[in-house]
């Protein structure tokens, strides 16, 4: 045993290699293909939903009137000012969105909680604002320029990134158990296809005005 622990050290001497154990193997690379996607939207995560993503949407918000006035200059024009539109044709234009209003409606029974909100004092609800658990569709990702489809994988990895998001802002959107009635002030994204069709706001942040 001897012998052979000093033939194995004079053979690394010579060669100047370095013998690599298993418990040395780098455990930290993600996966290049569908097994690392979660890891890596994660890590985009990471680096960009506290310092890139929320202040983004804070920063381009507009007030449901001003959105509505810019709209009258037609969907485009409005998007290219003020949003940013998905991947793929025909895809939504993404609007940030921050008002306040009173629920006229809400649905908080269901596991796709609703509320329907009243910006504009006339009683008529002005938008839909998605509570979760279940948050449907991409606009938190989609508003997001820096979130580019050409970085990713694949459109399955794409997708996953957008479900990721909504699971990290579902836990901020606590809402009383009765909500009709009261005054709420919110700030999140809209997509639009057309001008005209209703706002569907899914928030990252709301509160209950006191």
């Amino acid at each position: 045993m001897t012998r052979f622990l000093i033939v194995l050290f004079c053979l690394v001497a010579l060669t100047g290699c370095k013998i690599a154990f298993e418990d040395e193997a780098d455990t930290t690379a993600i996966p290049d293909g569908p097994e690392g996607d979660d890891a890596r939207n994660a890590a985009r995560l990471e680096e960009t939903f506290d310092e890139e993503l929320l202040p983004l949407i804070e920063a381009r918000a507009l007030s449901v009137a001003a959105l509505r006035g810019e709209l009258g200059r037609g969907l485009d024009a409005a998007g290219a000012a003020h949003a940013t539109q998905g991947a793929g044709r025909g895809a939504a234009w993404n609007f940030a969105v921050a008002d306040t209003g009173k629920v006229v409606e809400a649905n908080l029974t269901s596991s796709a909680r609703t509320a329907e909100v009243d910006v504009d004092g006339d009683g008529v609800a002005d938008l839909k604002l998605q509570l979760g658990p279940v948050i449907r569709g991409t606009a938190l990702r989609d508003v997001a320029p820096f979130y580019n489809f050409d970085d990713f994988r694949d459109q399955i990895e794409y997708a996953k990134l957008a479900r990721a998001i909504n699971d990290q802002i579902k836990p901020t959107l606590v809402v009383p158990d009765s909500l009709v009635g009261e005054t709420i002030s919110f700030v999140g994204v809209a997509p639009l296809k057309s001008a005209g069709e209703q706002l569907v706001v899914t928030p990252i942040s709301v509160g209950v005005m006191e």
